[in-house]
C-alpha cells in the first residue's frame, strides 16, 4: 500500500483517530505533521478507550515507528503527560516507536497565558480557542521567535536564546495585557522538568524518513481538525492557525520529498462542531440533545458539548475537493439509527438563490440549509462487518453521500471499536 494521509473533511472530530489507528496496521510509520495540544483523536482498542492530543494514534501498534513533525506544536508538558498515562494502560512508548522533530518548535507556558488573554480581550467577538496556545505559538513561529526542541539538546544555547525572547514576550504579557511577567528562572525550571523528560526522544526525524523511504517503508499522515478549519481554506477567522490539509503533510512531517499517492477523507455520517464561527447546518433544542446524547458529542480534549447538525452535502464536497481526497471513510453511521426520516443539508440558500457552492467566509453566516429528507433503518447496526450485513436504508444512505460529494466511501463506520468496520 501506499503512503496516505488521513484528515478530516469537515469541522474537525470526524473520527481520523479511529481511522488511523485501524489502517496503521498496513504502514510502518505514522506521522503527526500539524497542530498540537488541541486535537482530540479518539481510540478505541484492546488496551481501552484514549483521547489523544499529540501522540500519534499509531502509537497503539507494535513495531510502528510515530513521529511528531516539525509542523506541530510541541507542548512538552501535554505530551509527558499524555505519554504516562498511555504507558499507565500497558502501551510500551521508547525513542524507537516515538520520534520528535529536533525542528519542531516547543510551545511554551506563556503560549497558553496568551491565548486566554486574548480570547478574554475579545469577549462575545471570541475564535472559540481550546486555549492551548495554538495561535501565539504559530504566530511566533513565523515571526521567528520560538525555540526548536532540537536546542535542548545544547543548553547552553537554550538559555541564551531563552532570555532574548524573554525580553520581548514579557513586554506583550505586561503592556498589552497587564499581565504578569516571567522569570529565567521559572523558565529553565519548566525546562529542566519537561523538556530533560522529552529529550531522550528528539532525534533528525528528516534523515530517518529519508532512510525509511529509501527502504521501502510506507508512512501514514495523521492530520488534526479538518478542511474547514484550515489556517487557508476554512471559515477564516474561525479556523485553527495551521494546515490540515493533506497537501501540507509532507512538509510538517519533514519529508517534503514524499509523494502521498492516497489521501482518506473522514466524513462523519451528520454533523458536529466544536468551537465559534459559522455552522449552516446546526440543529438546536432537543432535537440537537437527542443527536448529541446519541453520538456522544462532547470535546475530547475541552469536554464542552459539540454543536450537531445533519449532514452538511456543500461543505462536505467543498473539503473533499480542498483535501484531494482519494476516498472516504464515513464514521458514525450506527448515531443515525433511532431517526425514522434521516435529515439532509443537500444545498444552501445565499440572497435568495440555491447554490451548491460552498460561499466565501464572510458571506457564510448568511446562508441557509436546503434540507432533504432520507428513510431510516431503525435497526442496530452495530453488528454489521461487511456491506450485505447493512440494510437496504442505510445502503441507499451511505451510496446517496457518496454520489453527492463525488468521492468513493471505502470504509463505513458502525462503531467506537477497531472491528466495528465495512469496508466496500
Amino acid at each position: 500500500m501506499s503512503n496516505c494521509a488521513i484528515v478530516g473533511i469537515n469541522w474537525g472530530d470526524e473520527g481520523k483517530g479511529r481511522m488511523v489507528d485501524l489502517i496503521t496496521q498496513d504502514y510502518d510509520v505514522v506521522i503527526r505533521y500539524q497542530g498540537g495540544g488541541n486535537a482530540g483523536h479518539t481510540v478505541v482498542n484492546e488496551f481501552g478507550k484514549f483521547a489523544l492530543h499529540l501522540l500519534p494514534s499509531g502509537i497503539f501498534r507494535s513495531g510502528v515507528v510515530n513521529i511528531l513533525g516539525n509542523g506541530v506544536a510541541l507542548d512538552c508538558e501535554s505530551l509527558w503527560t499524555e505519554m504516562e498515562d498511555v504507558r499507565s494502560k500497558g502501551v510500551a512508548i521508547t525513542p524507537e516507536s516515538l520520534k520528535i522533530s529536533d525542528r519542531a518548535s516547543l510551545l511554551l507556558p506563556w503560549h497558553r497565558d496568551l491565548d486566554g488573554l486574548e480570547e478574554a480581550r475579545l469577549k462575545d467577538k471570541k475564535y472559540g480557542s481550546t486555549k492551548q496556545g495554538i495561535a501565539p505559538f504559530y504566530s511566533d513561529k513565523y515571526q521567528k521567535k520560538t525555540v526548536m526542541a532540537g536546542e535542548l539538546l545544547y543548553p547552553e544555547h537554550l538559555e541564551a536564546h531563552l532570555r532574548d525572547l524573554l525580553e520581548w514576550k514579557n513586554l506583550t504579557l505586561t503592556k498589552v495585557y497587564g499581565a504578569k511577567p516571567y522569570t529565567m528562572v521559572e523558565l529553565m525550571d519548566w525546562m529542566a522538568d519537561f523538556g530533560e523528560k522529552i529529550k531522550p526522544f528528539i532525534c533528525d526525524t528528516g534523515a530517518f524518513l529519508q532512510q525509511a523511504s529509501a527502504e521501502g517503508k510506507k508512512i501514514l499522515f495523521e492530520a488534526q481538525l479538518g478542511s474547514l478549519r484550515d489556517l487557508d481554506y476554512g471559515i477564516y477567522p474561525y479556523t485553527t492557525s495551521s494546515n490540515a490539509i493533506a497537501a501540507y503533510a509532507p512538509v510538517g512531517s519533514g519529508a517534503p520529498w514524499v509523494k502521498i499517492d492516497d489521501a482518506v477523507g473522514v466524513v462523519k455520517a451528520y454533523s458536529s462542531c466544536v468551537g465559534e464561527g459559522p455552522f449552516t447546518c446546526e440543529w438546536f433544542g432537543e432535537e440537537a440533545e437527542r443527536l448529541r446524547e446519541a453520538g456522544g458529542e462532547y470535546g475530547a480534549k475541552t469536554g464542552r458539548p459539540r454543536r450537531v447538525g445533519p449532514i452538511d452535502l456543500v461543505a462536505t464536497r467543498y473539503g473533499v475537493s480542498v483535501q484531494g481526497a482519494t476516498a472516504i471513510a464515513l464514521t458514525k453511521l450506527d448515531v443515525l439509527s433511532y431517526m425514522d426520516k434521516i435529515p439532509v443539508c443537500a444545498h444552501y440558500t445565499l440572497d435568495g438563490k440555491q447554490t451548491d457552492a460552498f460561499p466565501f467566509p464572510a458571506l457564510l453566516a448568511e446562508a441557509k440549509p436546503v434540507m432533504e429528507f432520507m428513510d431510516g433503518w431503525n435497526c442496530d447496526i452495530s453488528g454489521a462487518r461487511k456491506w450485505e450485513d447493512l440494510p437496504p436504508a442505510a445502503q441507499r444512505y451511505v451510496e446517496m453521500v457518496e454520489q453527492a460529494i463525488g468521492c468513493h466511501i471505502r470504509y463505513v463506520s458502525v462503531g467506537p471499536e477497531r472491528d466495528s468496520i465495512v469496508i466496500r
